[in-house]
C-alpha cells in the first residue's frame, strides 16, 4: 500500500467484530511500531498488549479508578468504565520509558512514541483492520499505570484499539495545511 494513499484513506474506527486477531497480524503491528525515529536510539516506547480476559481485568481496574476518582459514580457509569476495554479484540496500551541518558529530554521520547504510535495505525490500516487509539482519565490513572506494569511517573500516552472493522468506511475530507502554515523564505 502507498504510505500517500494510507495516510490520507486511514481513519479512526471504534466499531469492530469481536472476533480475535492471529497474534501474527499484532505483530507485524508491533514492528511497525518500533520502525519510528527516536533520538539517541533509545527505543523509549512500551508496548502492552491486552486480549482475552486480561481487557476484562483493566475494565475492572478502569472501574474501581473511576469509582476512587468519584465515588458518587452510578452504577451505569461504573458498568460503562468496565466494558470500555471490551470494545476490541485487541488494546495496546502504549507507554514512554523514562530518558536513560542524561543528554535525551523527555519531550524526545514522547515524541518517538507519538511516531511509533502512528506507524501502527498505518500498519492496521495497511492490513485491513480498523483501529484508534483512545485516551482519558484511564491513561493518566496511577491504578491502571500500575496494572500495565508502569510506572506512576510513565506516560501513558493512550490505548489502541483493534479488530476487524464491521463495514467498509469511506475516506474522511480531512482539512488541508494551508491555515496551519508559515512559510519563511528568502
Amino acid at each position: 500500500m502507498d504510505v500517500f494513499k494510507a495516510m490520507v484513506e486511514r481513519q479512526s474506527i471504534g466499531h469492530v467484530k469481536p472476533d480475535r486477531l492471529p497474534r501474527e497480524l499484532i505483530e507485524k503491528i508491533l514492528a511497525a511500531g518500533v520502525q519510528a525515529p527516536n533520538h539517541y536510539k533509545v527505543r523509549p516506547w512500551q508496548f502492552i498488549v491486552l486480549t482475552g480476559s486480561a481487557r476484562e481485568r483493566l475494565g475492572e481496574v478502569m472501574a474501581q479508578s473511576l469509582h476512587k476518582r468519584n465515588p458518587q459514580a452510578t452504577d451505569e457509569a461504573l458498568s460503562k468504565e468496565r466494558h470500555k476495554p471490551l470494545r476490541a479484540p485487541v488494546l495496546i496500551a502504549v507507554g514512554v520509558h523514562h530518558p536513560g541518558l542524561e543528554k535525551v529530554l523527555d519531550i524526545e521520547n514522547v515524541v518517538a512514541v507519538s511516531a511509533a504510535i502512528q506507524n501502527m495505525l498505518l500498519a492496521v490500516h495497511a492490513l485491513g483492520l480498523a483501529g484508534m487509539i483512545r485516551t482519558g482519565d484511564p491513561a493518566t490513572d496511577p491504578q491502571v499505570k500500575e496494572f500495565l506494569g508502569l510506572s506512576l511517573d510513565q506516560h501513558l500516552l493512550g490505548f489502541l484499539y483493534i479488530g476487524y472493522p464491521i463495514d467498509e468506511h469511506t475516506p474522511v475530507e480531512r482539512p488541508s495545511f494551508e491555515d496551519r502554515t508559515t512559510w519563511l523564505e528568502e
